[in-house]
């Protein structure tokens, strides 16, 4: 009978999502948990030697394309290519990838420029995957199970870094891996001397940057969870999420990481169902809360003259004036490290990013790169905004998660981090695929 076949069919197909997205989730869980490393400095992650170094270590970025290839390939499966319809949001990750390319066959080191390239190809893997497949659910909920996993994982690694971890890793860390390392990055001595917490990821700043991007859409997704915990569960879940999370961002110590998550609180205030004097009163109350807390916070740091934003300004400048020097293709991609050595001044500490995006972008590709790239986060952040929904809904979640983490952008370098941009890619993806018509036929699966 066509009708029952037809519906045999519809099942197959939603099934066939789901196993997907929980792949695809596992995945980028693991992803926050292993490729936490900027891809520039991946020739220092050495492969694992036994269990131990398995299950505790950062991964080589290789194992996360070896992880990556078999999903992309099943992804092929599940996109509806007869009833596809591609619009303009699409085309531009494609473009900005191309003109990496084109950037990339004129590059001032090789080396550095091939896993760059390897890295953002993956990176546009993922927001077609997104699009393509994830864009057929409303919500894709098994994909952030996988995904809530790995960032319960990291938050755990960074409670525990706390309470007397991070003393551990840094005895061990002086005493087997330093003596080994010939090139160590200055970041990474930092990262060894300080207190600050860095979870997972690769400092603190990075893990600061996961928690502005993963913490919306997770607790959103804990929230959905209506079928399987009552409203009092729920709520303990997500209160302890919640509390986990805002611990672990103070413990960073991540000044960009703060304002990142005041703006998101801020994007939040204003979808609240309220009238209009209540959310100003709210926005000023917030905003008046978290710059004090931020001014008493790093009162010291602001003492001592704010060193990192002074270096920050080093690098932006010499990154400006490199895009001004190669207006058309830049130095190649992930290069920054090499201008910047030959400008930087003498007593300034060396850098491999420059700790923007978006300027450095501007300086690896030239200044179209630095517009496709715009184009990528600002269209794209268009594209995808759900709309004046339901706050605690799934979508809206995930697109301010979006939105903090590309505002953290402008003083760090989550692009060249798999573990944060493999994720931000494919939810914006999925959140463009949903909105906009894709598909001829829409799947409302959940």
């Amino acid at each position: 009978m066509p009708g029952g076949s037809e519906s045999a069919h519809d099942l197959r197909r939603s099934r066939a999502l789901q196993i997907f997205s929980l792949a695809l989730g596992a995945v980028l869980g693991l992803g926050l948990v292993k490729f936490g490393n900027p891809v520039i400095l991946d020739k220092a992650v050495e492969w694992p030697g036994n269990f131990w170094e398995w299950l505790l270590m950062a991964w080589p970025i290789r194992i996360g394309y070896a992880l990556l290839a078999p999903v992309i390939v099943a992804s092929m499966f599940c996109v509806r290519w007869t009833e596809l319809k591609l619009r303009w949001a699409a085309a531009v990750p494609l473009a900005w990838l191309l003109w990496q390319l084109i950037a990339g066959a004129h590059t001032v080191n090789v080396e550095l420029t091939e896993v760059t390239l390897w890295h953002f190809a993956a990176c546009v893997a993922c927001f077609y995957m997104g699009y393509l497949v994830l864009g057929q659910l409303a919500n894709p909920s098994h994909f952030f199970l996988g995904v809530s996993v790995g960032f319960a994982f990291a938050l755990a690694m960074g409670v525990d870094q706390h309470f007397g971890g991070l003393e551990e890793t840094r005895r061990h860390f002086w005493q087997y891996v330093y003596p080994s390392l010939e090139d160590v990055p200055a970041g990474l001595l930092k990262r060894m001397s300080s207190d600050r917490i860095f979870g997972t990821l690769f400092y603190p700043n990075s893990f600061a940057s996961a928690i502005v991007l993963c913490c919306p859409p997770v607790l959103a997704f804990l929230w959905s969870l209506d079928r399987l915990f009552t409203p009092g569960a729920r709520i303990f879940l997500v209160a302890i999420f919640a509390a986990t999370a805002l611990a672990c961002l103070v413990w960073t110590g991540s000044k960009g990481g703060w304002l990142a998550a005041l703006v998101v609180c801020f994007a939040a205030v204003l979808h609240l169902r309220l009238v209009r004097w209540v959310k100003i009163g709210l926005v000023v109350g917030a905003l008046a809360f978290g710059l004090g807390i931020f001014a008493v916070r790093f009162s010291g740091y602001f003492a001592r003259g704010a060193p990192s934003a002074v270096a920050r300004l080093d690098y932006w400048v010499v990154a400006a004036a490199t895009a001004l020097d190669h207006p058309l293709v830049g130095t190649g991609p992930g290069t920054f490290q090499i201008p910047y050595g030959a400008r930087k001044r003498p007593e300034a500490e060396m850098a491999r990013t420059a700790h923007n995006d978006y300027l450095q972008q501007a300086s690896d590709s030239g200044l179209p790169g630095f517009a496709l790239y715009a184009l990528l986060v600002v269209g794209g952040l268009f594209a995808a905004y759900p709309g004046n929904g339901r706050l605690g809904s799934l979508p809206l979640a995930t697109w301010l998660g979006l939105l903090g983490w590309w505002a953290h952008n402008l003083v760090e370098f989550g692009l060249y981090i798999p573990a944060l941009s493999w994720l931000a890619f494919t939810t914006l993806g999925w959140l463009i695929g949903r909105n906009q018509k894709t598909f001829d036929k829409r799947s409302g699966g959940r």
